[in-house]
């Protein structure tokens, strides 16, 4: 006798039934040998990665949605966006635009007692 379609299908689920009941048991038993190493090496879940994550945030590496679109398109390109005025100088001709962090001869001089807007230009 030729073996049917409907056998065949017969034959697929009792096989799927017999995968998923190995599975559970296999799973159940991989669980307990995990749960046996925990105990035995008295390990943490963020020992494991399982806890909240601390230290730094990665860095942003997309463009912020307030920069306007041309803005963001001449980013995209590499161009220059235009050259910044320099907003703070020294006697020695140090200057400083007020992007990004201050200099250290600005920062000396400020912990000398001298006042940002003294060099206000």
């Amino acid at each position: 006798m030729a073996i049917t379609y409907m056998d065949v299908q017969k034959q697929i689920q009792a096989l799927q039934a017999k995968a998923a009941e190995l599975r559970k048991k296999e799973v159940g038993d991989v669980i307990a040998r995990i749960k046996q190493a925990i105990a035995e090496y008295q390990l943490t879940a963020s020992d494991l990665g399982l806890g909240a994550k601390r230290g730094p945030k990665p860095k942003a590496t997309a463009v912020p949605p307030k920069q306007s679109a041309v803005r963001a398109k001449t980013a995209r390109r590499g161009r220059s966006l235009g050259k910044v005025p320099v907003k703070y100088r020294d006697k020695n001709g140090n200057t400083w635009t007020g992007r990004g962090n201050q200099p250290v001869w600005l920062r000396e001089a400020i912990k000398g007692g001298a006042k940002l807007e003294s060099f206000r230009v």
